[in-house]
């Protein structure tokens, strides 16, 4: 099948969100901070909320547009939600069953059709068991397969690992990317997490404050993030400024507040971009070194910075840091003990031209 285009416009309470989306067969992941309009956008897909201005087509088929404006119940969807809202009176089965039954399908046809989803996601040997009678990893998979037990056009999955825990977690991302690796349709997505972003999703679109700010796929976006959150969510700096050729090509960066900051010198002039025009430029945090004392580099980027933050994962800490440069860097936790490490240090931070990767804005 072909994919889902849709422009949309909803009011939920304060927030506007207006976006515009092209989502092909395969699975996409939505992404943005909390309160940027996730879920309204797949409940507004879905006909569950009320659009302000709506245009949906999928597979050349219009939902909404023209004239057209589909109820929920004739919108060809698979609706997962963070909770799997499972009938506890029902057996998984009949739960997935539900689904089609709903349809129109005969009782026999429904069950034989749930067995089949509930063998695909691991399940059939659960069949006769109630959800309070599986775990929770588990559960989601039952809501899972009872979405795709009514073979839906579009496949929304609103936050669908967020109340799991780690472990299970882990297993049910492995589970559920098999079983959407051959789900033909469009997997429309949304999560906080880049891990099941990065795992389980073919493209990335990112919205902010209701607007979409960036799409593309994994290593597009990991190449070249267009956003600060967009560059925190993949784990890199991204810095924005003017490009000037004084002596060597370099970036003369702009505060968050839009005054001059520092200076970032570049190896070799970003492709595509010409003096005097604004430019990212993305830093790994891996590549940035820390020093108590002003060092003998041969790096062409130091600054004396202060410590803001400082977060451990694992055996990794990423120091946030603040001055003409805003930067994090990722250290081990020895480094973080020799150099002392704690909010309000003075650290001096370097970074190699070669370790700069400059674009056009």
């Amino acid at each position: 099948m072909s994919g889902l285009t849709a422009d949309l416009r909803v009011h939920r309470g304060e927030h506007v969100v207006e976006a515009r989306l092209d989502a092909p067969a395969g699975v996409s992941a939505l992404l943005g901070p909390n309160g940027s309009g996730k879920t309204t956008l797949l409940l507004a897909l879905a006909g569950l909320l009320h659009a302000e201005r709506a245009v949906v087509e999928v597979a050349g088929r219009t939902w909404a547009g023209d004239g057209v404006d589909l109820p929920p119940a004739r919108r060809s969807v698979g609706l997962v939600l963070a909770d799997p809202v499972l009938f506890g009176h029902l057996s998984l089965l009949d739960n997935v069953a539900f689904g089609p039954r709903s349809r129109g399908m005969p009782r026999r046809a429904a069950r034989a059709r749930a067995r089949e989803e509930l063998d695909r996601v691991g399940l059939g040997e659960l069949l006769r068991r109630r959800p309070a009678q599986v775990s929770s990893g588990q559960a989601q998979r039952v809501a899972l397969a009872r979405a795709l037990a009514t073979d839906p056009d579009v496949l929304l999955l609103d936050e669908p690992l967020s109340a799991l825990d780690s472990q299970t977690r882990s297993r049910t991302r492995a589970d559920l990317a098999t079983r959407l690796r051959a789900y033909p349709g469009v997997t429309l997505m949304t999560t906080h997490d880049p891990l099941d972003a990065l795992t389980l999703a073919d493209r990335l679109l990112f919205l902010e404050e209701g607007r979409v700010t960036q799409t593309g796929t994994p290593a597009e976006v990991v190449a070249r993030p267009r956003t600060a959150y967009v560059a925190s969510l993949v784990g890199l700096n991204l810095l924005t400024g003017t490009l000037v050729d004084q002596e060597g090509w370099a970036v003369e960066l702009l505060s968050d507040g839009g005054r001059p900051g520092g200076r970032l010198v570049l190896a070799e002039a970003p492709e595509g971009a010409s003096v005097g025009e604004q430019v990212w430029a993305s830093v790994n945090p891996a590549a940035v070194a820390l020093f108590s004392q002003r060092p003998q580099t041969s790096a062409r980027n130091l600054w004396l910075l202060q410590v803001e933050s400082v977060t451990v994962t694992g055996q990794r800490a990423r120091v946030h840091l603040t001055g003409d440069v805003d930067l994090v860097a990722e250290v081990t936790l020895g480094a973080v003990a020799a150099l002392d490490v704690q909010r309000g240090r003075e650290l001096w931070a370097a970074v190699k031209a070669t370790e700069i990767h400059a674009y056009p804005a």
